[in-house]
């Protein structure tokens, strides 16, 4: 991947969506968002690998899923621990059984990942000023998507403190604000849609001509975080695997989108490679 380009031009050049590996590759004893996760998505030919970062009640980031401490630390919650009761921490496996693995630091991944994929900052809204000046002392500037929802207040903050970062707002069912952030002067890339239903505008093959033909891309979500939570409009990974890989990841793919976020990032790969 060449950081110097832009990722649209990234995006024509690899002729296929981009493949984003959710927290990493997880599973069995390798906890998501560890080192050994981010390790195997490089090893598997992630395009993208998503982190997510927590803060500390000392102002210390880690990379980890806030609100998540009781399943994979059985703690509190970071944000009421200090950075040096985090660090002895260990995180637990598919069967809540202790690891030897550690919560690792976001300089600690950002280092790991510098010069080798676009790296996706998930919960940038929780601290924006804070870890845009961690994206910055990392030098991985030109690598870092950052996204966040499309709520006025915190736009204005990405607008204030990341405005040359690529972001890609957070919408749902219809995109009323990609245009307004990019004629703001924030370096928008595209947006990440979520849609309930297949009539969603979002999700149209209009919108998505439109988009690029303004030279901006579409991120889509085939994970399921939460089975109540429909976000892809059942289009799967859990449907890709049980049932029909065409009624998951192939309606995607037919959409023309850009980035597939999944859990299950060799199956698709080898899916896409023998469609």
């Amino acid at each position: 991947m060449d950081f110097n380009k832009s990722i649209f031009e990234n995006r024509q050049a690899l002729g296929r969506p981009f493949l984003a590996a959710h927290r990493g590759v997880c599973g069995a004893n390798v906890p998501c968002n560890t080192i050994a996760a981010f390790k195997i998505a490089l090893q598997q030919g992630a395009d993208v690998i998503e982190i997510d970062v927590a803060k500390s009640k000392d102002g210390k980031f880690f990379v980890f899923h806030p609100g998540m401490e009781h399943v994979f630390l059985k703690s509190k919650p970071i944000s009421e621990l200090k950075a040096c009761e985090v660090r002895k921490l260990v995180l637990h496996n598919q069967d809540s059984t202790p690891t030897t693995y550690k919560v690792p630091t976001l300089q600690e991944v950002l280092k790991l990942l510098k010069g080798k994929v676009y790296i996706n900052v998930d919960k940038f809204w929780t601290d924006i000023e804070g870890i845009a000046k961690e994206i910055r002392k990392a030098g991985v500037e030109k690598q870092v998507i950052v996204k966040t929802g499309d709520d006025k207040p915190t736009l204005d903050l990405v607008k204030k403190y990341a405005p040359e970062f690529m972001f890609v707002p957070m919408v749902w069912h219809k995109d009323k604000v990609t245009k307004k952030l990019r004629d703001a002067g924030v370096n928008v890339i595209g947006a990440e849609i979520l849609f309930d239903k297949e009539e969603d505008e979002c999700i149209s093959d209009k919108y998505i001509k439109k988009m690029h033909k303004d030279k901006l891309l579409i991120w889509t979500n085939s994970i399921i975080y939460d089975e109540r939570a429909v976000i892809s409009a059942h289009h799967t990974d859990d449907i890709s695997l049980k049932d029909d890989p065409e009624k998951g990841w192939g309606w995607l793919l037919d959409k023309n989108i850009d980035f597939i976020q999944t859990d299950w990032l060799l199956m698709l790969k080898q899916y896409m490679a023998s469609r």
